[in-house]
């Protein structure tokens, strides 16, 4: 038993190493110029060098987070500070500086960065896990007089609102996605239907009203149902994108060999690095790069049914959200670049470029891959625990 929980977590590892590896090689085929040579211009600012230093801080914090596992942010009883609550209040206040003059960062038109200094990121990337381990630790907190009770969602629909409210005033498709991810997980806990109907009906008019208050948001809805009547508007990106991927065939035109990099397809390296896998690798590649996805799911479910249940259930949960917040997005990104869903700026985990994404997707792996190896503290008999192993028992149980 043991042995199979460690190859699980060893698992996790690899195959989300194997996608950092991935992205690595296709950010920096898309950073690909006619004007100058990549190796000419090795600096900080090369595409190459950035996500190759946001690859290797992200596998350090995976492996610290794997090492550490998600214990400490369950919810503790008499604890005036709850880890869940102050990373939740943290990534509020980060959301609303982003309209702060002076550390708010405008970019293509929209406020989705904050900076303090030299360093940048948007704080929907965290919000993702906060959300996560927000609901994990208040669902399953061990301070309610019973543990089979259904929990009250109050507190729990408030966060999410409050949440997806704030990230979706400039990023529309992450709020869907906080807001899907978040249900399943009251779904999962098991709050009654009906109690979530009735908050549904006022998500659903809140959503209605994100879409109606942009005019750009309903003109890219009703453009995805004439993509091809407007090659030149709405339908570029998705007409690009599929241009790009039926140029691949099926063994793809050759490593660093496609053009829609060149001007054709914008953010290619980011929400579209899709498609230039399928034009360089072929087929073949994104079916690959699809099945590394596939089997990073199963093994965070995997993961679910096999944390313990010591804690109430948090780790279950916790593993659950991760994993099904990695497989939504990862489906919403594949679903927009093959244009099965309207274009919207959301990248696929641990590939596309940039540091936020891959970091905060970095750390829930880790602390995903820490589940087990909590899982093999837990199972091992008294006279088998070791002295580290039982210095981690003692931080697991406080």
């Amino acid at each position: 038993m043991s042995s199979r929980l460690d190859s699980l977590s060893t698992g996790l590892l690899l195959v989300a190493a194997s996608l950092m590896t991935i992205g690595i090689v296709m950010v920096t085929s898309t950073a690909a110029s006619l004007e100058e040579s990549i190796v000419e211009s090795i600096s900080w600012q090369t595409p190459f060098i950035r996500q190759a230093a946001f690859v290797g801080s992200g596998f350090v914090l995976m492996l610290v987070c794997a090492r550490i596992g998600p214990g400490l942010l369950q919810w503790r009883p008499g604890l005036a500070l709850q880890p869940s609550v102050v990373l939740l209040f943290v990534v509020v206040v980060l959301l609303a500086c982003v309209w702060v003059p002076g550390v708010g960062v405008e970019s293509h038109g929209k406020h989705r960065w904050v900076a303090f200094g030299a360093v940048r990121f948007q704080p929907s990337e965290v919000a993702k896990l906060a959300l996560v381990v927000f609901l994990a630790a208040l669902l399953c907190r061990r301070n309610t007089a019973s543990q089979h009770r259904v929990p009250d969602i109050t507190i729990p629909m408030l966060a999410i609102a409050v949440v997806c409210a704030m990230v979706g005033r400039e990023d529309f498709g992450t709020a869907v996605l906080l807001a899907v991810v978040g249900g399943l997980m009251l779904m999962a806990r098991g709050c009654p239907l009906s109690t979530m109907a009735a908050w549904t009906i006022p998500a659903v008019g809140a959503f209605i009203y994100m879409i109606v208050s942009q005019p750009y948001r309903i003109e890219r809805l009703l453009g995805f149902l004439r993509i091809w009547e407007d090659p030149h508007g709405v339908g570029y990106h998705p007409m690009q994108s599929l241009a790009a991927i039926a140029s691949g065939g099926w063994a793809g035109r050759g490593l660093g060999a496609g053009l829609a990099k060149y001007g054709y397809l914008p953010e290619s390296g980011s929400d579209f690095v899709f498609s230039i896998i399928c034009e360089e690798i072929g087929f073949f590649g994104g079916v690959v790069v699809i099945l590394f996805f596939v089997v990073l799911v199963l093994l965070g479910l995997r993961t679910m049914m096999l944390a313990p249940c010591e804690d109430g259930g948090f780790a279950k949960l916790f593993a659950f959200g991760v994993t099904v917040t990695i497989a939504l997005q990862g489906l919403m990104n594949i679903a927009v670049v093959t244009a099965v869903a309207p274009t919207k700026g959301i990248p696929l985990p641990l590939v596309s470029a940039g540091g936020s994404g891959l970091l905060c997707f970095s750390v829930a792996v880790g602390l995903l891959a820490g589940v087990p190896r909590r899982a093999v503290v837990a199972a091992a008999p008294p006279g088998d625990a070791t002295p580290e192993k039982m210095v981690l028992t003692q931080a697991l149980r406080k």
